[in-house]
């Protein structure tokens, strides 16, 4: 037995219970109808000439309806007469290469014959302006010679800063239509004044690009569309501010304003851009935004299939597992640290052999007196917050909690021969 496995040999680990968790199911019903009944305003339509060559932006979030939203906008442009086309607008994602932003979005099942219209990416980009503080303003060079552009986005609270303009539409022409020289760019500075660059960015581009419209979702806390909205360049500062305080109400959140461990099975680009959303966890990578549950010690087990090794996110966290680092592809994960200028997610947070060790080194280090009273909460990633799993120290608050329900009784957590959960 080596020194950690003699460190951790008498560290419990607790029983858990699953909980059911209540949040507000509101969504949009008929989709396609009312977008298209947005699309349809007469102040929008005039815009639309036919014959115009229109670039459609879309980023890399998987947004609930995001095929149907992108389909039913280029059909919109179609039926007027104009030729929209599709490009990647997404920073520096994909591996900040044309093809491999081409495939972010046909993974996210916008292909050319899904949405019927042809995908044109490069990274290629055009100075268009600077700041007063001397940021150069970039725009995707074949948008940059469409005669309209159109920007989809979801709209939702940042994870690095706070602002009345987050993440949203502002944030994909500023960063998203930048591409990597952009995203670069607008982090130059930090994200202490990102809520001044992104807006202003935006502003400088809406002023000097020809954006027609813009399309902005709002999700509620079971990753369904809430709410649909086109907006006129002039109408997309205001509304998105309004937007961004319904986003923060709907989100999902762990009921429990103190959690001694939190275990995350699972992080990935595809769950965050942070690979966990910070606003869950209450683990920020910079010291500007604020919110979520204080959580003493957090463990992340495994990254999901779909980020492709990429582990950013797993240095906000306490512990991790060998396997997750096996699976980390370092070149990847590094990159967005290296356009973000925040580095923090991207190290490597002290590594267990398996799920068992890195759980006791949580609850051994939480600061608690007696181990058997740890108050510990898992989740299967910060997507999939309906049925949670929590210690036994958490049941008296779960059923004072009008918002949580116990849902089983009492288990011991089931590791496998080599230490790991099943």
């Amino acid at each position: 037995m080596g020194i950690i496995q003699d460190l951790l040999k008498d560290i419990p680990v607790p029983k858990m219970a699953k909980v059911k968790q209540t949040f507000s199911a509101d969504k949009v019903e008929d989709f396609e109808a009312t977008l298209e009944a947005e699309l349809n305003r007469e102040d929008i339509k005039k815009n639309v000439k036919p014959g115009m060559e229109i670039a459609v932006a879309v980023g890399s979030r998987g947004l609930d309806r995001l095929v149907d939203m992108t389909a039913i906008t280029v059909r919109f442009l179609q039926q007027l007469g104009a030729r929209p086309f599709i490009v990647p607008c997404m920073g520096s994602h994909g591996g900040a290469t044309d093809e491999g932003q081409k495939a972010v979005l046909e993974h996210l099942g916008v292909t050319e014959e899904n949405v019927n219209a042809e995908i044109r990416s490069s990274m290629e980009v055009i100075k268009i302006a600077q700041l007063d503080n001397g940021l150069p303003v970039y725009v995707d060079k074949i948008a940059s010679e469409a005669d309209g552009i159109v920007v989809i986005n979801r709209v939702k609270p940042h994870t690095a800063f706070r602002g009345p303009v987050e993440s949203g539409i502002m944030k994909m022409i500023s960063i998203g239509l930048g591409k990597q020289k952009g995203a670069e760019a607008c982090h130059q500075l930090g994200f202490k004044h990102m809520h001044e660059f992104v807006p202003e960015m935006a502003r400088v581009i809406m002023d000097n690009m020809p954006i027609i419209f813009a399309v902005a979702s709002v999700e509620n806390a079971f990753d369904k569309v809430a709410k649909i909205e086109a907006l006129l360049p002039e109408e997309v500062e205001q509304r998105e501010t309004e937007l961004q305080t319904l986003a923060k109400k709907l989100l999902p959140r762990i009921h429990f304003d103190k959690i001694d461990v939190l275990v995350i099975d699972k992080i990935g680009k595809n769950i965050s851009g942070d690979g966990m959303d910070p606003n869950i966890t209450g683990r920020y990578p910079t010291p500007y935004p604020h919110g979520g549950p204080d959580v003493t010690k957090m463990v992340v087990l495994d990254l999901t299939d779909e980020t492709e090794g990429n582990a950013n996110g797993v240095g906000t966290s306490d512990f991790t597992t060998q396997r997750l680092v096996d699976k980390m592809d370092r070149e990847t994960t590094y990159a967005n640290g290296l356009t973000s200028t925040v580095v923090k997610p991207t190290h490597i947070s002290t590594t267990l052999a398996n799920d068992e060790l890195a759980i006791k080194a949580a609850v051994k280090t939480c600061n608690i007196l007696d181990f058997t009273k740890v108050k510990m909460v898992r989740i299967k990633n910060t997507l999939e917050l309906s049925e949670i799993e929590v210690s036994e120290a958490f049941l008296e608050d779960v059923n004072s909690n009008s918002n949580t329900e116990q849902i089983s009784d009492l288990y011991e957590l089931d590791f496998d021969e080599s230490g790991n959960l099943f």
